[in-house]
């Protein structure tokens, strides 16, 4: 079992959003998964459209007159997706657990009867570094810090790095910390200046994935869903479901292609014996029928995957992409044919001011823009255009074909 606290005391950083979809998302690559609710804002347990009287305070608190065991309060969400809800009393625990003995420890005591029940507990901490935030750190094995390119919110992660390094050393405590950039609004120039800042401060702390600006994140968060029940086509349930991949890959490395070793797989055209090692072929010795199936099996397959191949790539379109862009340091393209996403295989090449590139399409009408040095903007050069969501101008381009039809 896996705790993960997620934490900073920065509003509006995302921190409940990823809280939520994250979890969710786990789910659904099969984890079972507890998201606890530890802000006295309830904002995780109001963002699902969880309604009820008890909270971790419950379970926490001497003083509560109605005192509740953990298991009784967990609220299932969706499959393999449960969740224990907040209110506002769970901030009066910060007065009440200010003179116990061992205060730091009530959180981990708590979950104890959790233990082996859940693959992974995510706990969203409160917007601040007082005595729950510490419980959450010292319960925890990790902690991802959501971060807005801003540049508060770097300070902010500086902060809380001083509170776990006081876990550490107070109560002899180490966790794994990483840094989640959310909130990228990737048409601005400003947001890749501070993510490669960020990428400079946080070197082997940056997580690979960048939650981005999605309209859908915050319709999703009023309709009390998940972003990923909501709409699971759209750009935030997308990037929520790499996060998840990330985690699980950085947790529990990549799975096993087969339970066999290599030394235990068997070879082609032997049959396995006990104590006796398969007798090796002499390079004399005539090939029989029996050996050459397997090289006759395996020719056949190799010929039918080129000309499956072959015929895969007669149905694409070489494409050219080019803009005038005389001084500009990096030129992008993206569009519906990448469903919007920014890599290398979408950077221009430049000669003498011209930034060009070739790119194989299936036919089709796909929307694009160029990112000039950051910025988002149209081809000059194509008359066809449609506005966007955002208020853009998103330019057009056909790819001719045998069965044109439109791709979102």
């Amino acid at each position: 079992m896996k705790i993960i606290s997620i934490a900073n005391q920065k509003g509006g950083c995302g921190k409940t959003t990823t809280a939520i979809n994250l979890a969710s998302a786990l789910g659904i690559n099969g984890k079972k998964v507890l998201l606890l609710d530890l802000d006295p804002q309830g904002h995780a347990t109001l963002g699902l459209n969880i309604k009820n009287q008890d909270s971790i305070y419950n379970v926490i608190s001497s003083l509560t007159p109605r005192k509740l065991k953990i298991d009784s309060i967990i609220q299932r969400v969706e499959d393999k997706f449960d969740i224990i809800p907040s209110n506002i009393l769970v901030g009066t625990l910060e007065q009440e657990l200010a003179d116990e003995i061992g205060r730091e420890l009530k959180l981990l005591e708590a979950m104890a009867p959790l233990k082996n029940r859940y693959d992974y507990i995510l706990i969203d901490c409160p917007p601040s570094l007082g005595i729950l935030t510490v419980n959450s750190i010292r319960a925890s094995q990790g902690l991802i810090i959501p971060v807005e390119t801003s540049r508060f919110s770097m300070q902010g992660v500086d902060h809380l790095m001083d509170i776990v390094n006081l876990v550490k050393e107070r109560l002899n405590h180490a966790i794994e910390c990483r840094v989640l950039v959310t909130m990228f609004d990737s048409r601005l120039r400003h947001s890749f200046s501070m993510l490669a800042t960020f990428k400079e401060k946080f070197k082997g702390l940056l997580m690979d994935t960048i939650i981005h600006v999605n309209v859908k994140l915050k319709e999703s968060a009023v309709m009390g869903q998940t972003v990923s029940l909501y709409d699971k086509y759209c750009r935030g349930s997308k990037d929520y479901a790499a996060l998840a991949k990330e985690l699980i890959l950085l947790e529990e490395g990549p799975a096993p292609t087969s339970t066999l070793t290599r030394r235990e797989l068997p070879r082609f055209g032997t049959e396995p014996s006990s104590g006796t090692a398969p007798k090796l072929p002499r390079v004399d010795d005539a090939p029989s029928e029996a050996s050459t199936a397997p090289e006759a099996a395996f020719a056949d397959l190799s010929s039918r995957m080129k000309n499956l191949v072959k015929e895969e790539a007669q149905k694409l379109v070489d494409t050219k992409f080019s803009i005038e862009a005389a001084g500009a340091k990096s030129v992008y393209v993206t569009g519906s044919f990448n469903d919007w996403s920014l890599d290398e295989s979408c950077r221009l090449r430049e000669d003498n001011g011209r930034w060009e590139i070739m790119i194989s399409l299936q036919p089709g009408i796909y929307k694009y823009q160029f990112i000039v040095d950051g910025v988002w903007r149209e081809d000059p050069q194509n008359t066809r255009k449609e506005r966007n969501s955002f208020g853009d101008i998103n330019s057009l381009v056909e790819v001719p074909g045998n069965v044109p039809t439109p791709t979102e």
